[in-house]
C-alpha cells in the first residue's frame, strides 16, 4: 500500500470519517466501518484529503482539463482538489450542478467552467448504487465535455446483490467505460488496520465482512 492510501487512512481515522462498529446501511447491511467523507469538516482536513485526491489522480496520470463535482459532496471536494493542483502547478477548471434549476441570471443547472469539448474528471466521495454517479455522467455529457475518469475516496469493494459479483465501481467502469480510480479500497482498509491495529477496528469482522460481500475485485 502507497504511502498516500495510508496517509488517507490516517487522515479519515482523525476526523472521525473512518468510524468502526456496527452501522446499518442504506442497503440493509450491518457494516464494521463506516465512511462520511462529510467530517472532513475544516479547510485543514479538506486540504489534507485534497491532497490524497491529487496524488490519486497523478500516480493514474489522468489528464484532464475541468473538475467536476456532483451536488452536493462532490462540489467542496471537487473545489478543493482544484486548489491543491493549482498549487502544483496544473490549473484546471471547475464545474458543478445544482440540485434544483435557475430560472433567472445565467439560469440552468451547470455551474462554473464550460465542459464543451473538454476533458472532465468526476471528483465524488464513494460509489453506491452507482445511480448518482450516473448522473453525473449525464450532466457531463449535456455540458458537452467528455469524461476521463471518476474519483473517488474510498471503494469498499462490495457486491451490490447476490446475482452480480461485481461492486458499484465495477459496474459504472463496465457501463460507462471509463477508469474509475479510488484513494484507498477495503482491501487497503484491511492490510493498514491489521498492520497498525488501527483504533477500533475489529479484524475479524472486516474480514469476515469482506467474505460475505466482497466483490470479484477484492482480494480473498
Amino acid at each position: 500500500m502507497s504511502r498516500s492510501r495510508e496517509r488517507f487512512l490516517e487522515l479519515a481515522l482523525a476526523a472521525d470519517a473512518l468510524r468502526f462498529g456496527e452501522f446499518t446501511l442504506k442497503s440493509g447491511r450491518i457494516s464494521p466501518y463506516f465512511f462520511n467523507a462529510g467530517r472532513f469538516d475544516s479547510g485543514a482536513r479538506l486540504a489534507g484529503l485534497a491532497s490524497c485526491y491529487a496524488d490519486a489522480i497523478e500516480h493514474a496520470a489522468l489528464d484532464v482539463e475541468v473538475l467536476f463535482g456532483p451536488a452536493y459532496k462532490g462540489i467542496p471536494l471537487a473545489a478543493a482538489v482544484a486548489c491543491e493542483l493549482s498549487r502544483r502547478g496544473k490549473d484546471v477548471g471547475l464545474a458543478y450542478n445544482r440540485k434544483e434549476a435557475k430560472d433567472h441570471g445565467e439560469g440552468g443547472t451547470l455551474v462554473g467552467a464550460s465542459m464543451e469539448g473538454k476533458r472532465v474528471l468526476i471528483i465524488d466521495d464513494v460509489i453506491t448504487a452507482g445511480t448518482a454517479i450516473r448522473e453525473a455522467l449525464d450532466l457531463v455529457a449535456a455540458g458537452g465535455g467528455i469524461v476521463s475518469a471518476i474519483v473517488v475516496a474510498l471503494d469498499r469493494q462490495e457486491v451490490l446483490d447476490d446475482s452480480d459479483r461485481r461492486s458499484a465501481v465495477q459496474r459504472v467502469r463496465d457501463s460507462a467505460g471509463v477508469p474509475v480510480i479510488s484513494v484507498a479500497t477495503l482491501d487497503d482498509l484491511l492490510e493498514w488496520t491489521a498492520r497498525n491495529g488501527a483504533s477500533g477496528a475489529d479484524q475479524p469482522a472486516l474480514l469476515a465482512y469482506r467474505s460475505r460481500y466482497g466483490s470479484a475485485s477484492s482480494s480473498h
